[in-house]
C-alpha cells in the first residue's frame, strides 16, 4: 500500500497533509493510531527519504541514476518513456506515494516535454528535475520558468544529482507546511 519502508515522519507528513492532522508522533503512538501500523506491512526498519521516479528511454540511465539515489536512501520506480510513467503513476495509490520526478526530455511515444505538462498539470505539488543528454539553454529557461526545480545535463555527477533530489523534496515539504 503505501508507506512501505519509510519511518513514522512520513506517515506524519501524510496524516497532517491528507486529514489536516497537527498532531506528533507520540501523541499518534498514544491514541493507538500507529498500532495498525507496526505490523512491517507498511513500514520496515530500512530509512526512506522519498520516492522518485525516474523517466528515461536509457536503461544504463535509469540503472545509475535509481543506484545513486538508492544509497541515498531513495525508493525508486522507473519508467522507459512518458507513456510508462504516466501508466505508472494512475496505477494503484503511487500518486499518493511519489515525492519527486527526474524526467529525461528525448523519449520515444510521450516524450519528455509532454510528460512534464502532464505531471505539471496532474500533480503540481511533485517536484520536476530535468535530466538530459541534449542541453538546450532556451529549453532550460522555459522549464525553470515553468516551475521545474532543476535541469541537469547527462553525465550527471551522483552528487549533483543527489543535491537536486533533496532540494527538491525540501521543496516538496515547504509546499506542504
Amino acid at each position: 500500500m503505501f508507506f512501505h519502508g519509510c519511518p513514522p515522519a512520513h506517515l506524519l507528513l501524510y496524516l497532517n497533509s491528507k486529514y489536516g492532522l497537527a498532531t506528533t508522533e507520540r501523541h499518534i503512538i498514544k491514541e493507538g493510531i500507529m498500532e495498525d501500523f507496526k505490523s512491517g506491512f507498511f513500514m520496515s526498519e530500512t530509512a526512506c527519504n522519498g520516492r522518485v521516479l525516474i523517466v528515461d528511454d536509457e536503461p544504463d540511465i535509469r540503472k545509475v541514476v535509481r543506484m545513486t539515489l538508492q544509497k541515498a536512501g531513495y525508493e525508486v520506480l522507473e519508467a522507459e518513456n512518458g507513456e510508462k510513467a504516466i501508466e505508472a503513476i494512475n496505477t494503484g495509490e503511487n500518486r499518493l506515494l511519489l515525492d519527486v520526478l527526474i524526467c529525461d526530455i528525448r523519449m520515444p511515444k510521450i516524450n519528455g516535454v509532454e510528460a512534464i505538462a502532464y505531471f505539471q498539470q496532474e500533480w503540481p505539488r511533485v517536484p520536476i528535475i530535468v535530466l538530459t543528454g541534449f542541453p538546450d539553454t532556451d529549453m532550460a529557461t522555459s522549464f525553470l520558468r515553468s516551475g521545474v526545480v532543476d535541469y541537469l545535463v547527462k553525465p550527471v555527477e551522483g552528487e549533483k544529482l543527489r543535491t537536486a533530489v533533496a532540494r527538491a523534496m525540501e521543496q516538496r515539504e515547504l509546499a506542504q507546511l
